[in-house]
């Protein structure tokens, strides 16, 4: 998966959407001073921005496999954020470190999500919360749908993100009932991201991020131009803005 790509990168292609949602996240799980939270797969620190300026930065500690998403959340947090360049399937915390451990759209992309928020459970105080948020992209709510809309009437072929874990209704939360965690709940958030021209939202599309990213990258000059040819036609004109949905679970060790 092409996360190995700079902060400025990832942030230029997710972050309008992680941040607005990063926010709401954090007022579900009920987090209050006094916490002790971890991010999983922080990425370049959208939802450990919000945990931070909640938590203080002493009370929260990150975790990504990628380095330069470590690299930019030391810097970014002045090396007051605990971070360490770890995979959701093995964190480097022992057992009942933290009060709350979290997860924002990384479940979709663990290689074992089972796994990864057992461990996430593991970590965990018991009665405490695990919680994370994936994009609704299996019922084409989120906020790559209209790309790979496109992508699929240009090349039926291809492979969306719709049958990446948790991207379905219950699936997430099927997930962490599975991994042993209790009084499982889910709900969804939307968040609605505004652009001012088309170019605003398509540049970000050739930054070679994520699933999106290396299948634009592999497409030679002509078939980029027809593959944005078929995202004007579904988008509105500009100024237009973008509504994203994602599930949302929450469960107690």
């Amino acid at each position: 998966m092409a996360f190995d790509v700079s902060a400025d990168a990832y942030g230029r292609f997710m972050g309008c959407y992680a941040d607005p949602l990063a926010a709401q996240f954090v007022a579900q799980t009920g987090a209050h001073p006094g916490q002790r939270a971890l991010d999983v797969g922080c990425g370049p620190g959208s939802l450990t921005a919000v945990l931070v300026e909640l938590l203080g930065a002493a009370s929260v500690s990150a975790v990504d496999p990628s380095e330069p998403f470590v690299a930019a959340i030391r810097t970014r947090f002045e090396g007051d954020v605990d971070v360490h360049c770890a995979s959701a399937e093995k964190l480097p915390f022992a057992d009942d470190t933290f009060d709350l451990t979290l997860a924002q759209l990384v479940v979709l992309f663990m290689a074992d999500p089972e796994s990864g928020l057992s461990e996430m459970a593991r970590v965990t105080r018991p009665g405490g919360l695990v919680a994370a948020s994936v994009w609704d992209h299996g019922g084409g709510c989120g906020p790559l749908s209209v790309f790979w809309r496109a992508v699929l009437e240009v090349d039926p072929q291809a492979h969306d993100e719709s049958g990446l874990p948790g991207v379905r209704e219950g699936q997430l939360s099927e997930l962490f009932t599975t991994a042993g965690l209790r009084d499982v709940q889910s709900s969804a958030l939307t968040v609605r991201v505004p652009f001012a021209t088309l170019d605003d939202w398509w540049e970000p599309y050739t930054l070679g991020v994520g699933p999106a990213g290396d299948y634009v990258a592999r497409l030679d000059d002509e078939q980029r131009a027809d593959l944005r040819a078929c995202c004007v036609k579904l988008l509105p004109p500009a100024p237009f803005e973008i509504e994203a949905s994602a599930w949302i679970a929450l469960g107690r060790t």
